[in-house]
């Protein structure tokens, strides 16, 4: 029954703190996701209908899935989490979930160390990837926060 709690809870916090984070950061970063000259057109067009449409239809159901995989990784040791203070806990979550999903991800981006590696110049902007470290540092505090206060 435990690991059935921490997924539910892992899934709930992810999907809210991914949710909050992004559309804080969308305020400022109109310019990496909208229109023919967006910095990611690698990426949907948010000002396409049909784009925007499909990203509305699958948002959910992905982030519901990245948090019930991400959770499944805990799963062994769940014991010696919960024995980490609340401040371990919290830097142990937001790392998680900063340094593994983000800076050091296997998928090249644009604010991560792979994208500096493989991806074109047209894609490293100083720009883009001081508000892609804003949206993520906010989900990472968030996530981490509330996964140590609610979770362990």
């Amino acid at each position: 029954m435990e690991y059935f709690r921490l997924s539910i809870w892992f899934v709930l916090i992810h999907t809210f703190s991914y949710i909050f984070a992004g559309a804080l950061a969308l305020k400022i970063s109109k310019d990496i996701y909208e229109s023919k000259d967006r910095l990611m057109d690698y990426v949907r067009d948010m000002s396409n209908p049909k784009e925007k449409s499909h990203v509305g239809k699958w948002f959910l159901p992905a982030q519901l899935l990245r948090g019930l995989l991400m959770s499944f990784i805990l799963y062994p040791i769940i014991i010696p989490l919960g024995e980490l203070s609340f401040g371990m806990s919290f830097l142990f979550f937001f790392g998680l979930v900063f340094i593994f999903t983000h800076i050091a991800c296997a998928a090249p981006c644009s604010d991560n160390i792979e994208g500096f590696v493989y991806l074109k110049e047209r894609y490293l902007n100083k720009t883009m990837f001081f508000k892609f470290q804003f949206e993520m540092i906010i989900y990472s505090s968030l996530f981490g926060l509330l996964v140590s206060l609610i979770i362990f």
